[in-house]
């Protein structure tokens, strides 16, 4: 059995957040349910003390939770959210009534469940990672507010992830593909088979778009289960799109009517099916396709999906020149981004600011954005596991080519190096923006810096 320190009381968020990352990485991973279960039957299944809607998939995840809790929210329902990893601040990954956890209600959850830690340690062959204590903390947050319903995230897969001790009554599937392939599996057949392990008998799957043999395996663990499925394209989706000032303005078929002049404050047409996957998995919810039940408002979606809103998620966070911020970290990220690039905005160049982390497919994303890209500093964030900012200009310059690369190992030097690029541009229409990329890490380095930038 590993060691760890045993459990003291946290005073500051930042005695919390240490305590937390003493244990496993998140990256650490032993298939297994048993140390989650033990924790969670200590802390009193918590779980299980209010409804569940989880979501698994590659992408888009934290943003169609984000619009689930909203509009359960504009419901006067009761919420609880869990996603992951953080952008800027811990606090992120546990929100009750749309409202991120304090810094103070933070501390007092971690030392709620604090003493049982070590007693799961002890009894184990593994210690409680990092992951599963916080995954406890919300669970036991959530059953504590109380909350009406809880809208969970995965952490990676679903079968062995820590959050599937909890049963959803819905089951979102976002789209998937290749990630983590060294945790999950080198196919996007062996993926699904992993996250397919959220499906739970009698839920309704909410299933986005997804390959033929993708979708071969998610609808052949709900017939297993008994589990009944609602698929995008087949019984909701989107049925038009526009690109509006601040968003877009989308016409959204859900399980039940048709939601017409719906505006999103989030840009690209992955965040439109997001959007139509949220809206499905609120209707299941409320009213299965099989039963009557409690139907949305037009006036109640319209409202919740403009209040919508998701940190790092081409979120444009300077003018002058524009810097947006997205946490694209792998191929299929990257192409949605890349898309929503050319799809809702008009620069006249953009400039990449990429810092990665190594054991993603980097060649991938860079491909991918090889073709948006005018030019691309290189840099790299501050974690152990980031790719080193040369080593990413070797494999950058071999993309796209060496007059096109700038290796700026200082995350706040690149981004100046990049808005200065960015500037130099003959056109007094729309010039050149800043596109900071690569992973959830490095955008939330350059939230903070460029937050504290402009505080100034």
């Amino acid at each position: 059995m590993s060691e760890t320190p045993q459990a003291r009381p946290a005073q500051t968020i930042s005695e919390a957040e240490d305590a937390l990352l003493s244990r496993w990485p998140e990256t650490r991973l032993e298939p297994s349910l048993d140390r989650i279960r033990a924790f969670t039957e200590l802390l009193g299944d918590p779980q299980h003390a209010y409804q569940v809607i989880h979501l698994t998939g590659t992408n888009g995840k934290t943003s169609t939770a984000r619009m689930i809790e909203t509009l359960l929210g504009a419901l006067d329902l009761r919420t609880g959210r869990f996603t992951s990893p953080h952008v800027e601040k811990i606090n992120e990954r546990i929100s009750v009534d749309c409202e991120q956890l304090s810094d103070e209600e933070f501390v007092a959850a971690y030392n709620d469940v604090a003493p049982y830690t070590h007693l799961v340690d002890e009894d184990q062959p593994h210690p409680l990672s990092f992951f599963e204590t916080v995954v406890g903390m919300a669970f036991a947050k959530f059953a504590e507010a109380p909350v009406d319903v809880a809208v969970v995230e995965v952490g990676m897969g679903g079968s062995w992830d820590a959050t599937n001790v909890a049963d959803g009554r819905v089951a979102v599937i976002t789209p998937i593909g290749l990630d983590h392939a060294q945790y999950l599996g080198d196919t996007p057949v062996a993926i699904a088979q992993e996250k397919a392990g959220i499906i739970k008998p009698g839920a309704t799957v909410v299933m986005a778009k997804q390959l033929p043999e993708v979708r071969q395996v998610l609808l052949d663990r709900a017939a297993e289960v008994g589990a009944t499925v609602v698929e995008e394209e087949v019984d909701f989706g989107v049925l038009a799109r526009n690109p509006a000032v601040g968003g877009q303005v989308l016409s959204l078929r859900g399980l039940h009517t048709t939601y017409d002049e719906v505006f999103v404050p989030l840009y690209g047409a992955h965040q439109a099916e997001n959007a139509a996957l949220a809206l499905a998995a609120v209707e299941a919810l409320l009213a299965p396709p099989d039963q009557q039940g409690q139907l949305l408002s037009a006036e109640v979606v319209v409202d919740a999906f403009a209040r919508v809103s998701s940190p790092g998620r081409l979120e444009i966070v300077r003018s002058s020149p524009t810097i947006l911020l997205d946490a694209a970290h792998n191929p299929h990220g990257a192409e949605a981004t890349a898309a929503a690039l050319e799809d809702s905005f008009s620069f006249d160049h953009v400039i990449g600011v990429i810092g990665v982390m190594s054991d993603k497919d980097v060649e991938g994303v860079l491909s991918v954005f090889e073709p948006h890209l005018s030019h691309l500093v290189v840099t790299q964030n501050s974690t152990e596991r980031a790719m080193s900012a040369r080593r990413l200009g070797q494999v950058a310059i071999e993309i796209f080519g060496e007059e096109r690369v700038t290796v700026v190992p200082r995350l706040d030097d690149a981004i100046d190096a990049a808005a200065a690029l960015a500037e130099e541009s003959d056109s007094s229409i729309s010039g050149g923006a800043v596109l900071v990329t690569g992973s959830v890490v490095t955008v939330g380095e350059a939230r903070v810096l460029l937050r504290r930038q402009g505080s100034r």
